[in-house]
C-alpha cells in the first residue's frame, strides 16, 4: 500500500527538477549572496568548494543511494541500517524540518504579501509602519511596507495561501509534484536571467560583479568563515532534511546516483552563482551595506535597489518576489513530502489523511511564527514577536540541526549500514565508479569536520551567552530559553514516540501470528 500511495517519477528529468527544485530556494537567492559579502566576497567561495566536495556530494550520493536501495523514506531507511537508533535519527531529522517547514512558509506568507503589494503600493506609497515602529524613521519602503505588514494579521491570510498551494502539490505525490516542477524550475532560471541583465546593464553593475569574485584571503582565518559555508551546503543542497532520501526512493531501479548528484549540485551552484551575480550588481550600483541575513536581503536590500532603477521598478519589483516565491515552493513542497513519505513508510495510512494532520499542525505552527505583536518597537531585535521567534528556531535548527542529523547519518551508514556496501550498490549502476575512498569519507573525514564545526559553534554559545539572550523582547522574557527547549523536547520526545510505535506491517504480523496460535490452541 505504501508504495501504491507513493509512485514513481515518470522520468529521470522529473527526478532531477524535484531535486534541483528542493535544492535551489531563497537561500540561493539572497543567503549566499549575503554570506559572500560577509565573508570577503570572493574568499567564500574556498571554504564553499571544500564544503561541498567534503559534504555536500558524498553526503547527497549518500542520502541517494540510501532512499533507492530500501525504497523507504529516511527514518525506515535508517532503520534498516541500524535498527531503532537508527530510526529514532530518522524521525529526529524529519521534526527538525518540520519547524523549518513552519517558518519556511510564513516567510513565503511575507512573500506573497509583498509580491501583491508590488503590483500597487509597494514601491510608490509612503511608509505604513511609523505609527508601530517610531525607529524607522525615514526608512523608505519596501522596509517601511514590510514591517507595516508585520504587524497586520494579512500575514496569516497569506501563509493560509502558502500551505494551500503545498497540499495541493503533493496530494498525489510524484504525479503533482513533477508537472508542477517542469513549469517552475525553468521558469526561476529565467526569472534570474532577467534580473542579471538588468543589474549588469546598469551604471557601475560589471564593478559589482567583479567584487564578487575579488577574495580577501585573510578572511579564511576567521572560522565562522567556514561554519557558514558548511552550514549553507546543508541547506543549499537540502542534505539533513529527509527529502533526497524520499525522492530518490520513487526512483526505478537502474539509477545512477553518482552522475544524478553530480547535476543536483552542479544545477544548484550554478544558480547560487547566478544569483550572486545579480546581487552584487545591485549592491554595487547604489552603494548598500547589507547586513548578511536571508531576510534582510529579501525584504530590504535587493528590493532597495530595484525601487532605485532608472525605470521598470514595479516590473522587477513584481518579477523580484515572482521569483522568491516560485523558488520557495520548490523547497517547501519537498520539506511537506519528506514528512508525509515517512508517515505513509511507518504507519501505511492514506496519504491525504497524513497530510491533512501535518497541514493544520504545520499552519498553527506557521501561524505563530507570523504572530503580529509588537516588542520592540526601536527594531534593535526583530521588532514583533513572530519574527523573534522565528530568528531563535531558526538558530537552532539551521545552524544546529542540520548538521547534527549529517553527522549522525554518516556514523550510522559508515559503521552499520555499512559504506562499503551502500558503495558496491551504488557502482553497479553508476558510470563513473566510487573508490573506496568514499567508505572514509563518510565514516572519518566528515564526522570529524562535523564535529569540530559543530564543536566551536557550541563553545560560541557558552563563551558569547546562548543565542537571543541579548534579543530584545519586550515583556516576553527568556523566549530565547523557552524556544531552545520547544525545539529539544518536541524533536526529541517526538522522535522517541514515533520509534517506539509499532509499523502497521508489525501489527499486522502481530494479529496473523495470535490468530494462528489461537487456532492451533483448537486443534
Amino acid at each position: 500500500m505504501a508504495h501504491a500511495e507513493r509512485g514513481l517519477w515518470k522520468s529521470k528529468l522529473g527526478f532531477i527538477l524535484a531535486c534541483a527544485g528542493s535544492a535551489i530556494g531563497l537561500g540561493n537567492i539572497v543567503f549566499f549572496p549575503a554570506n559572500a559579502y560577509k565573508f570577503g566576497a570572493g574568499a567564500f567561495y574556498i571554504p564553499y568548494l571544500v564544503a561541498l566536495v567534503f559534504v555536500g556530494l558524498p553526503l547527497m550520493i549518500l542520502e541517494f543511494g540510501l532512499g533507492h536501495h530500501t525504497r523507504r523514506a529516511f527514518p525506515q531507511s535508517l532503520h534498516h541500517a541500524a535498527g531503532r537508533p537508527g530510526e529514532f535519527v530518522g524521525w529526529w531529522a524529519i521534526l527538525n524540518a518540520s519547524f523549518i517547514t513552519m517558518y519556511y512558509i510564513t516567510i513565503l506568507g511575507w512573500v506573497l504579501g509583498m509580491l501583491i503589494a508590488s503590483f500597487g503600493p509597494l514601491f510608490d506609497s509612503p511608509s505604513t509602519a511609523l505609527a508601530a515602529f517610531p525607529a524607522i524613521g525615514e526608512m523608505a519602503n519596501p522596509a517601511g511596507y514590510f514591517f507595516g505588514m508585520l504587524t497586520s494579521w494579512w500575514p496569516v491570510i497569506f501563509v493560509v495561501v502558502v500551505w494551500a498551494l503545498n497540499v495541493l502539490a503533493v496530494s498525489k505525490g510524484t504525479s503533482t509534484i513533477e508537472p508542477f516542477l517542469r513549469f517552475s524550475v525553468p521558469m526561476m532560471w529565467i526569472m534570474m536571467l532577467a534580473l542579471i541583465v538588468r543589474g549588469v546593464t546598469l551604471d557601475g553593475g560589471a564593478e559589482g560583479v567583479l567584487l564578487l569574485f575579488t577574495p580577501k584571503p585573510e578572511i579564511l582565518a576567521d572560522a565562522s568563515v567556514w561554519k557558514g559555508a558548511f552550514s549553507q551546503m546543508f541547506f543549499t543542497l537540502s542534505l539533513g532534511f529527509g527529502i533526497m532520501t524520499a525522492y530518490a526512493s520513487y526512483l526505478p531501479k537502474k539509477s545512477d546516483h553518482v552522475a544524478n548528484s553530480m547535476m543536483v549540485s552542479c544545477m544548484n551552484c550554478a544558480f547560487e552563482y547566478v544569483a550572486g551575480l545579480a546581487v552584487f550588481s545591485l549592491l554595487f550600483v547604489f552603494v548598500i551595506q547589507p547586513k548578511a541575513s536571508t531576510l534582510s536581503m529579501m525584504f530590504f536590500i535587493v528590493p532597495q535597489g530595484i525601487a532605485q532603477f532608472p525605470a521598470g521598478v514595479k516590473l522587477f519589483g513584481v518579477l523580484f518576489f515572482a521569483l522568491l516565491l516560485i523558488a520557495g515552493l520548490t523547497s517547501s513542497i519537498s520539506l511537506v513530502e519528506a514528512l508525509v513519505s515517512a508517515m505513509i513508510d511507518k504507519f501505511q495510512v492514506p496519504r491525504k489523511k497524513i497530510l491533512a494532520v501535518f497541514a493544520a499542525v504545520g499552519l498553527l505552527g506557521s501561524i505563530a511564527f507570523a504572530w503580529p505583536k509588537v516588542v520592540d518597537p526601536t527594531l534593535d531585535s526583530n521588532g514583533t514577536l513572530g519574527l523573534s521567534l522565528l530568528d531563535l528556531m531558526d538558530h537552532w535548527t539551521f545552524s544546529y540541526g542540520l548538521m547534527a542529523v549529517g553527522l549522525a547519518e554518516c556514523l550510522i551508514v559508515g559503521w552499520f549500514f555499512p559504506a562499503r556496501r551502500l558503495r558496491e550498490e551504488i557502482n553497479k549502476i553508476a558510470r563513473f565508479k566510487l573508490s573506496p575512498i568514499w567508505d572514509w569519507v563518510i565514516k572519518l573525514v566528515m564526522p570529524i569536520m562535523l564535529t569540530l564545526i559543530l564543536g566551536y559553534a557550541i563553545a560560541g554559545e557558552f563563551t558569547a551567552g546562548p543565542y537571543g539572550h541579548d534579543m530584545n523582547t519586550g515583556s516576553i522574557r527568556k523566549l530565547h530559553l523557552l524556544s531552545l527547549a520547544v525545539w529539544l523536547s518536541m524533536t526529541f520526545g517526538g522522535a522517541l514516540l514515533f520509534t517506539l510505535l509499532p509499523t502497521r506491517a508489525d501489527t499486522a504480523k502481530e494479529e496473523r501470528q495470535e490468530g494462528a496460535a489461537h487456532a492451533h490452541r483448537f486443534d
